[in-house]
């Protein structure tokens, strides 16, 4: 999906024009990266958590001409999934049409836990 897809798409569920999608994508995206550049982290439960990581200095290599470079340490975006998106199939038909009804998606993801879990005590 390209970003003017997923532009298109949130203005379609939400009912807003193109114009205010990407506004409201880009204000999304700034408000992320300024948290993230501050030190922060910012969770959102069950999708996701964004966070910084450091990355140390290491040696690389020039594919061009096998020579090894330095690579300078950075701090790095970095996006943990959340427990929903951990099993996509759970997420099936959760955003047809309208927003998630919160208490059947939690419903279908304990249930397939005790699934789980049963499954477990029967071995």
């Amino acid at each position: 999906m390209t970003k003017a897809e997923l532009i298109a798409r949130i203005a379609e569920k939400a009912k807003l024009t193109k114009a205010q999608a990407e506004s409201a994508l880009a204000v999304f995206q700034c408000a992320v990266t300024e948290e993230l550049v501050n030190g922060g982290k910012i969770t959102l439960i069950g999708f996701g958590t964004f966070s910084s990581a450091k990355r140390a200095a290491r040696t690389g290599r020039n594919p061009q001409t096998g020579k090894p470079l330095k690579i300078a340490a950075k701090r790095v975006g970095k996006f943990t999934t959340g427990k929903f998106l951990k099993d996509l199939d759970a997420c099936k038909g959760s955003c047809k049409g309208k927003p998630a009804d919160k208490a059947a998606v939690a419903k279908s993801v304990v249930v397939k836990a005790a699934a789980k879990s049963a499954t477990k005590a029967k071995k």
